[in-house]
């Protein structure tokens, strides 16, 4: 993987954080446009359920977030950034980077929200 852009590396940083204090199987996290961050881990509720970067994208909006420029998931499945992609397009645009990241917080690949 190419070099990682710091502030995204940060986003990595604390989905990896949210994971990890939660114990949870993925952890994610967000940039809103004016730079605020939200981190979030995967909701498994009976009655809701969500991924973890379905919930980061929740928290943003929640907090008045108008537009996402980044996200990062952290996951040990090795596809467990489909279920988000589409809050993120929602929120961010088609655009807006998605990084995907191992438990060890090394990023497996970098895609946008359409994909």
């Amino acid at each position: 993987m190419s070099e990682v852009d710091p502030e995204d590396a940060k986003l990595v940083t604390l989905a990896r954080a949210a994971r990890a204090r939660v114990g949870a199987a993925e952890g994610a996290a967000v940039r809103d446009v004016d730079g605020r961050t939200y981190a979030a881990v995967t909701v498994a509720l009976p009655s809701l359920s969500l991924s973890a970067l379905e919930a980061a994208v929740a928290a943003a909006v929640s907090s008045g977030a108008a537009e996402l420029e980044a996200a990062a998931v952290v996951t040990a499945a090795p596809d467990g950034e489909g279920a988000g992609l589409a809050a993120v397009r929602d929120v961010g645009g088609p655009a807006t980077r998605v990084l995907v990241a191992g438990p060890d917080g090394g990023v497996r690949r970098q895609l946008h929200a359409i994909s």
